[in-house]
């Protein structure tokens, strides 16, 4: 199944017929944070009632709820060579309008030889009251380098303009602030680490510009990751139909309380196909303190490549599926380095919790301040140890992904386990063709046999032998020498690939599919 890439749900200014979404993403612009007052919330964290489970019509809660979520509309200056010709208007997706230069198919627009500033049309998405005070949540992505930012109320009369207190691009959640005159209709905040699966849900929001919509569906699944849009995911995923427009806002449980903040869809036509993610209310909740009492949210970093452990590579280094992370690599210089932590660790522990995911532990890192210290508890060599390591900072790009290297002819490998692998030195000329880094040193595999242990352990030419066995591999030398020195019919690799960076591979003769 060909899925196209994932589709932010907000109202950019490139829609296509169809629904294809084109969203800009601009730096983004920070509101003043001094003195500002913590906002007063009403949090309700206790599960579900029994009787509001079986409830049959959600009208009540929707007139609970709908006060709560508001319109965003944001606005930002472009150079007029950038404003997009033709986008469909933010009122509806089925009408169109036009800048001068459409006007009769020609530019009406005196000539400059200075880009001229426009002011776009607004983008639309929504928000969630989150205090009477006037804070409200919403996705970076719809405030995002906005000039100017304007909140209507359900009411559709009442407007206030506001500004960005905060912003967090990582996990694209804003907090924006209107001043009111009179409390507004803030929602209450549920736990959202309380969700099960199939539990039903609204979403909340403005698809499309048409006014507030809401629509049911049910908890499809918890923890959603790997999608790259943004760096800390731990995604809600639900089948309550989410639009372009309905980023920012609310995802509330069958009590009428927030469980998340609508972000994301994944869809082949831009509209709505069953398949929407909302960022937890308690992810959302923890940028918005971090954002006021600290004015920003700093992210933590461990400069680490984690890797997958199957049954395979779990028997090799003495774990349980399931149970630790395996670090495949470490940032030359980053924090993990500075600390001691080594390629082939077991990261079992973090501050004392346990760690049972690659996506677990990210969100761990991800959520400690810079600076601050942290016990990893390490399993090296089957032999268990407590290290120190201060934690880095996240830059403001992301996660710098350790990227590769590899190739040219020497001979045959003649082992149970690695016969089919043909490797060689590492030239400069390979290393302009793979892309190896200078201080990649190894193997270069310029061939597997289809069929053969390798294969099946999916190596492929291009990757680069970095150890045997836990010993060093620096040439082509060294991978026949040591090959010859083992018997085993299990022989554990450490190789670099494109696009991966450094991870541990089991090759095992037993599964040879060579006819």
């Amino acid at each position: 199944m060909n899925i196209k890439p994932i589709k932010f749900a907000s109202i950019g200014l490139g829609m296509l017929i169809g629904g294809l979404i084109w969203i800009n993403l601009p730096n983004v612009t920070l509101g003043k944070t001094a003195k500002l007052k913590p906002p007063k919330l009403v949090v309700e964290p206790t599960p579900l009632k029994r009787e509001v489970k079986l409830a049959t019509s959600f009208s009540s809660v929707v007139n609970r709820v709908a006060p709560s979520v508001v319109e965003v509309s944001s606005r930002k200056l472009v150079e007029q060579s950038r404003v997009p010709r033709s986008p469909f208007s933010e009122q509806s997706p089925f009408f169109w309008f036009f800048d001068e230069r459409d006007r009769g198919g020609r530019n009406t627009q005196p000539r400059s030889s200075q880009p001229r500033q426009y002011q776009a049309p607004p983008q639309i998405g929504s928000g969630v009251i989150v205090s009477s005070d006037g804070y409200i949540l919403t996705n970076n992505h719809v405030v995002e380098g906005a000039e100017e930012i304007l909140v209507t109320l359900n009411d559709q009369t009442t407007e206030f303009s506001a500004i960005v207190v905060g912003a967090d691009p990582h996990s694209d959640i804003a907090v924006i602030k209107v001043e009111p005159q009179s409390p507004l209709p803030a929602v209450t905040l549920s736990d959202s680490d309380t969700l099960e699966i199939g539990d039903v849900v609204l979403a909340v929001g403005n698809p499309f510009g048409v006014g507030q919509t809401v629509t049911m569906g049910i908890v499809s699944a918890t923890g959603r990751s790997g999608f790259g849009m943004v760096n800390v995911e731990d995604f809600i995923q639900t089948d309550a139909s989410i639009n372009p427009g309905n980023s920012g806002g609310a995802l509330v449980d069958a009590q009428g309380r927030l469980v998340g903040i609508n972000t994301l869809i994944i869809s082949r036509t831009g509209g709505n196909q069953g398949i929407g993610f909302a960022v937890p209310i308690n992810m959302a909740r923890g940028v918005m303190d971090q954002i006021i009492e600290f004015g920003n949210v700093e992210r933590g970093l461990l400069g680490i490549v984690m890797q997958r452990h199957d049954e395979t590579l779990a028997r090799e280094f003495g774990i349980e599926v399931g149970k630790g992370v395996l670090v495949g690599d470490v940032s030359a210089g980053g924090p993990a380095d500075q600390a001691g932590i080594r390629a082939g660790d077991v990261i079992m522990e973090f501050d004392g919790q346990p760690v049972e995911s690659m996506q677990g532990l990210k969100l761990m890192v991800a959520e400690s301040r810079p600076d601050s210290v942290v016990d990893l508890t390490v399993l090296r060599n089957g032999d268990e140890r407590v290290i120190a390591t201060t934690i880095g900072r996240l830059p403001d790009e992301g996660y710098a992904v350790v990227r590769p290297n590899r190739e040219f002819e020497y001979g045959a490998i003649e082992h149970d386990a690695l016969d089919g692998i043909t490797v060689s030195d590492i030239t400069r000329e390979a290393r302009n063709e793979f892309r190896i880094p200078r201080n990649i040193e190894g193997a270069l595999i310029t061939r597997v046999e289809r069929g053969s242990p390798a294969d099946v352990a999916e190596l492929a030419r291009g990757d680069v032998i970095i150890s045997i066995e836990r010993q060093s591999v620096r040439s082509a030398d060294e991978a026949v020498e040591l090959s010859e020195q083992f018997t085993q019919k299990v022989v554990l690799l450490r190789v670099w690939s494109p696009g991966a960076g450094s991870r541990f591979v089991v090759v095992d003769s037993s599964r040879d599919r060579r006819q």
